[in-house]
């Protein structure tokens, strides 16, 4: 899988999980083209999942957030303004913008920015005209989940 079919795989879902076990698809296996044992970085495809992830991680079209469970997911812009009209819902950290850095040492650093700092001014104005229930609609398979959130 390549990063176009990763970003179809994103949109087509809306909310994936990045590699942790929990009630939406993982990205990690879809890029591998198999379940994975264990962490992905031991998978011979690591080096293609880590460039995929990170291309699609800095993609405007991708919210990276802890939405489901406190596991790192991506969330395609397309379900954004429900988010925003239902965010009385979830927990402030389930919103919070993961940005994620390699620094050249390799160390890896997350800088979060508060939920609704990141939404975008076009977002803001779609989720006002969308009402409760079309929201709701919009995130009908992943509300349970979501506000199962620890």
């Amino acid at each position: 899988m390549n990063a176009d079919a990763a970003m179809s795989f994103v949109r087509r879902h809306g909310v994936v999980l990045v590699s942790g076990k929990g009630p939406a698809p993982r990205l990690t296996e879809a890029i591998a083209g198999e379940p994975i044992k264990g962490s992905w970085w031991g998978h011979p495809k690591s080096h293609q999942i880590f460039a995929i992830l990170q291309q699609l991680g800095d993609s405007p079209d991708i919210l990276v957030c802890r939405f489901l469970g406190g596991r790192i997911t991506f969330v395609h812009r397309r379900l954004w303004p429900a988010i925003v009209k239902l965010a009385g819902h979830f927990q402030d950290d389930q919103l919070a913008q993961v940005r994620q850095e390699h620094t050249a040492t390799g160390k890896h650093v997350n800088h979060i920015v508060a939920y609704p700092e990141w939404v975008p001014p076009e977002i803001l104005e779609e989720a006002k005209r969308l009402t409760i229930q079309e929201a709701k609609s919009l995130l009908k398979d992943f509300m349970a989940k979501a506000s199962a959130h620890p």
